[in-house]
């Protein structure tokens, strides 16, 4: 575990209190440009976001559906890079000390980087937390326990596939919160079954004291209300830089719709989980 609380300790303590769900937004850092990248994560906390989920622009990223990866390859084709990636969360961190921030995506760039390197100069740029989803429990040595160590949250992927044998291997050096995938397969592509994914949850939290929130497939106000009545949180991330696709140029650029189209997908789904 981490040796000290995270900012994503501190906000869930927080949600916990105001007895609130986390509302968790995810973009594709550097998408679809460096500049409105860095406005778009003000944007999500202006608009209610609880935690951001800042991708790492990968050219394979296996487990995402075809909005993701759209962005990453916009973002790629901008100029992005892990080191741009880390000046765009110092850069919000100047801003904003509060709001937690976590790096999600595959392990191919972090190992590019240089694991050492990338652990240190993450947690440098106000990173709190990393979630690498093709690196498994067995390869913990290698990234989460040094991750750890320095004070990173490391967060695992719970699938409907992970069976009461594999859970405790997933638990087991998580922090921060679980994330439970609602469904299988790719990202954005189908909606989760509430009530499935509700006993799922139930299931999780009988194995752990984290917070566990749920993501993949949750794409409106609706779905996020009836899903965080069971849950910690809600994750959203396909519908966010699908918005943010839509609102492009002919040429792919950024226009004077791009943010204002994603503020108000955000409040949308900030306002029906304040709801009472």
């Amino acid at each position: 575990m981490t040796k000290h609380e995270t900012r994503i300790d501190a906000r869930f303590a927080a949600l916990r209190k105001d007895k609130r769900p986390a509302l968790i937004t995810f973009v594709t850092a550097g998408d679809p440009d460096f500049e409105t990248s860095k406005a778009l994560l003000d944007d999500l906390v202006e608009a209610g976001a609880d935690i951001i989920e800042l991708g790492m622009p990968f050219s394979d990223p296996m487990a995402d559906g075809p909005a993701i990866q759209a962005s990453s390859q916009r973002a790629l084709k901008a100029g992005q890079n892990m080191h741009k990636t880390l000046q765009i969360v110092r850069d919000f961190r100047a801003r904003d000390q509060a709001t937690p921030i976590v790096l999600m995506g595959y392990y191919n760039p972090i190992y590019v980087y240089g694991n050492e390197r990338f652990i240190k100069d993450a947690k440098a740029a106000g990173v709190d937390g990393l979630i690498v989803v093709d690196v498994p429990p067995e390869a913990d040595d290698e990234l989460c326990l040094p991750a750890l160590k320095a004070g990173l949250n490391f967060i695992r992927l719970a699938t409907p596939t992970t069976d009461k044998e594999r859970l405790p291997a997933v638990l087991k050096n998580t922090s921060g919160f679980v994330y439970y995938v609602s469904i299988t397969g790719i990202t954005g592509t189908a909606a989760p079954v509430v009530a499935d994914v509700h006993n799922q949850v139930k299931r999780i939290k009988s194995s752990t004291p984290l917070p566990v929130v749920v993501g993949f497939g949750v794409r409106s106000g609706e779905q996020a209300r009836a899903i965080s009545k069971g849950a910690d949180g809600v994750v959203v991330g396909s519908a966010i830089v699908s918005t943010i696709e839509k609102s492009l140029g002919l040429k792919g650029e950024p226009t004077s719709d791009t943010r204002k189209r994603v503020t108000e997908l955000v409040r949308e789904l900030s306002s029906a989980l304040s709801a009472d």
